[in-house]
């Protein structure tokens, strides 16, 4: 028997609201300026509110950071829970978890800006949320999931880890958009035309699947 949801009030909507608001600019903000250069005062008057309700939320800058950040992360992972990717056959699981990580680069270079700016502070701040890594290991999970079913099945070799295959897999990603600018200047490729995206979103998946597959 599942519970009805709790009926929350007009104010509790409007504060839920007025949070998400909060952090969506206030990831961009952090994203593009990092936790030193992003102004409270500049998040408070692009989201309409004040600075007393951003503390009321967040308690400090650090702590509006740290939401940012968890936020972001959640995301991704909840994205990828729904899709239940390991339900799928092995190989088109893996394909289909490969795609999704890099359309997700690709649409949320916020993410990847907030990921290499809180590198820059060596992970300091990520490693204040509670919970943070748990709930970080659900792709890994997943990814081991489909791993055990593709060597039960005799399509993958053994002995993969899943935490490498989740680095092999973000790092391949990650790269065409945190160097995209620096790439198209030296090389004259842009990794976000439309035609170039799709032939390296191919040659990423080929290249985890060769590394993967049996025989």
């Amino acid at each position: 028997m599942t519970q009805d949801k709790p009926v929350l009030s007009k104010r509790q909507l409007t504060a839920l609201r007025t949070r998400e608001d909060i952090l969506e600019v206030a990831g961009h903000e952090f994203s593009e300026k990092g936790l030193a250069g992003a102004r409270i005062d500049e998040i408070a008057e692009k989201t309409q509110t004040s600075k007393r309700m951003i503390y009321y939320h967040f308690g400090s800058k650090d702590g509006l950071y740290q939401a940012v950040l968890q936020r972001a992360y959640e995301t991704i992972r909840n994205q990828e829970q729904a899709a239940r990717f390991e339900d799928l056959s092995p190989e088109q699981a893996l394909r289909a978890i490969i795609g999704h990580n890099f359309d997700y680069h690709f649409e949320h270079p916020d993410f990847v800006r907030l990921v290499m700016n809180e590198n820059v502070h060596k992970g300091e701040h990520i490693a204040q949320i509670p919970g943070m890594q748990e709930r970080n290991r659900t792709v890994i999970a997943a990814l081991g999931a489909i791993l055990k079913k593709g060597v039960d099945q005799g399509v993958f070799r053994e002995g993969i880890d899943p935490v490498d295959l989740h680095m092999t897999i973000s790092a391949l990603s990650f790269y065409n958009v945190s160097n995209r600018y620096t790439f198209r200047q030296n090389f004259g490729v842009d990794f976000a035309e439309s035609a170039q995206k799709a032939r390296r979103r191919v040659q990423i998946i080929d290249c985890v699947l060769r590394w993967v597959k049996a025989g």
